[in-house]
This record gives structure tokens, sequence and C-alpha cells, in this order.
């Protein structure tokens, strides 16, 4: 059997391999296929992962609904956790849930995580996020990245356009945000030779998406798809923000605005015809995160246990995914890899 390490160095350096498993341990299929897979049919769940608890669901649904999903990491998470040991525990959950397709994903880098990512050979795709520079600055800065990432076969995400909103230590007040220009699109992706697009089309980071009651803007999508006609598009702030959760959080002792709001499951939907192929799920996660925990201990104010609350969080957690591939049409899908990564 190949060591790890010679294998890594085997995987990274061919950009056209797809997919790898070893003795079933690992049911990694890169996002390059993931998106060819699922364009235009259904969307790939990525996900935001901070603890053990989130990855034991995330990696629990996504065996039992047969679905793909990108386990993704952002600079917060690395720095909160360490990168070592976020990885780690993404290499344990495949060996505990050998089934489970998925990649990893670096989520909202600067050049010194994504290149940390790149060089740790731990990672399938990073995301170069140069969103709020001038043009030529996030075309300079974007291309850097892909240059070195592609020589070990690793995908690149970008971003066009500025979302607003708050998530993890991204702040970005809504009279700065711009919808991506439908224009500037055909020229980014040529000149950075980027793998996919992130793009701003009305979605907001945080819980209070929306304010102004627009939606997600079909329009500029429409646009973008045909200026980029089988180009993978990423979908940021795609979380639901269920207002039931945000109203058992205040009633359990939470302060939060109920005028919280997220995308309509019927907008994430109706995104997918449009290319959409990644759609990004963090707050959603958080928010349950919350209400387990609050109700849990304003139910039971002598327990002291963290395993308890634990184990509800990672039941939620696991449904809470299950019904997030139902919405995307990924349920059942990751069959079409299973055949070519067992051996």
């Amino acid at each position: 059997m190949l060591s790890n390490v010679v294998f890594l160095l085997f995987f990274y350096s061919n950009w056209d391999v797809s997919t790898y498993s070893l003795k079933n341990e690992f049911m990694v299929v890169l996002p390059k296929e993931l998106f060819k897979h699922c364009y235009g049919s259904y969307a790939i769940a990525a996900v935001n992962v901070f603890t053990m608890e989130q990855v034991h669901g995330l990696f629990r649904a996504g065996e039992k609904a047969n679905a793909p999903f990108l386990v993704q990491i952002t600079p917060v998470a690395r720095n909160y956790a360490n990168a070592i040991m976020l990885t780690a525990m993404v290499k344990a959950a495949s060996k505990i849930y050998p089934k489970a397709v998925y990649s990893v994903h670096l989520d909202h880098g600067n050049e010194e995580h994504a290149m940390n990512a790149i060089k740790s050979n731990s990672y399938h795709s990073v995301m170069i996020d140069a969103s709020h520079d001038y043009f030529n600055t996030n075309v300079k800065r974007t291309s850097a990245i892909v240059k070195e990432a592609h020589k070990k076969g690793i995908f690149v995400e970008a971003e066009l356009g500025i979302l607003s909103g708050v998530e993890d230590d991204i702040s970005i007040d809504e009279k700065h945000a711009r919808y991506t220009s439908p224009n500037e699109v055909e020229s980014f992706v040529k000149h950075t030779n980027c793998d996919s697009l992130a793009v701003a089309v009305g979605t907001s980071h945080g819980a209070y998406k929306f304010s102004s009651g627009q939606g997600i803007q079909f329009r500029i999508l429409e646009e973008i798809q045909q200026k980029l006609p089988g180009f993978p598009i990423v979908l940021h702030g795609g979380s639901a923000v269920n207002l039931n959760e945000v109203q058992r959080i205040n009633n359990a002792g939470g302060t939060l605005n109920e005028n919280a709001s997220g995308v309509a499951p019927e907008e994430i939907v109706k995104s997918i015809q449009y290319g959409v192929c990644k759609i990004n799920i963090a707050t959603d996660a958080r928010l349950l995160w919350t209400r387990v925990h609050r109700e849990f201990f304003k139910d039971h104010p002598e327990q002291f246990d963290p395993i308890v609350p634990g184990n509800t969080y990672m039941e939620a957690y696991e449904a809470f995914m299950l019904q997030k591939f139902d919405l995307l049409g990924a349920t059942g899908k990751a069959a079409a890899f299973n055949t070519k990564t067992k051996k």
C-alpha cells in the first residue's frame, strides 16, 4: 500500500486526477468533478466547520444522504482551532464515515492562509478573496494564487463584487456592497484563470440579509451565466436564517433581532438553473448551535457536562444537513462518484 506521503505527492502533482480512495478510508472528489456533474441540476453544500460536533454531523449526514459536500474551513476557524487540528478532524471523519463523498475547501482566504493551505497538501480547493480591491488589483492577487495552486492541482475560487454583512472577521456595511458586474466576469476569469467565481447578486453574510427586501437578483445571475456558459458560480451567504430558530433562541434568553432574514428556499433552488454549483452555509449552523445550547442550559441549569448538549447538537446538525441536501437536490448524487472512488 502506498504511504500517505507518497500518495499525496502523486495526487497533487496530477491535475487530471478526479477521485481518490485508499481502502475506502477516503472518498474525495475534486470540486472540478463535483461542479461538472451538478451544473444546472443540483448544488453542492459548502459548509463551514469550527468544531468536532459540526464535523461529525456533516459527515454523518453526507454519508446517510449519499450526498457530496464541501467541508469549508475559514481563516478564523484556522486561527481558533489551529489549521492542523481542523484538517486532522476531517481526515478522522473520513475514516469514521468511509462512504462520505467530500472535498476540503479554504473559504475567504487571504494570501497568507491560501499559500499555507496550498503548501499543506490538505486542501482540494482554496478561495482567494480580493473582492474588496479594485478590479486590476483583484486580478493580480487572484492570478498569483491561481498560479501556485494549479501547480498542485488545487482548484481556486475567486470573488468579484462585494457582499454586505457580518461573518467571522468580515464586516461590510450595506452602502459599501456592490453587485457583480456581468460585463466584467468574462475578462476576470480569462485573466485570472480561476476555476469558479463567487458573485454578489443580493445575498449577504450573517443573519441579517435582504434588509431592502429585494432578494437574489436573478437578472444579474442570468447575465453572468450568459457571459460564462458552463462555468461554476458560487453563492455566498446562502443560509436560510430560520425565524423559528431565532425566536427559540430569544425564548431561551437570547436577544437576537427578530428582523433577521435569510435566503428563501425557493430562491436557492431557482439559482441552480443559472449555474450556481456551490452554496455556502455558515450562519444557519451557528444559529442551530446557539439554540440547542441555550435551550439545554435553560431547561437543565444544574448541568455542566458539554457532552450532553454536544450529542443533541450533533443530532440536530445531522437532521439540518439532511434537509439542506434535499433542498439542493444533492441527496443520492454521491452514487455517481462511489463507483469511481471504490477500488
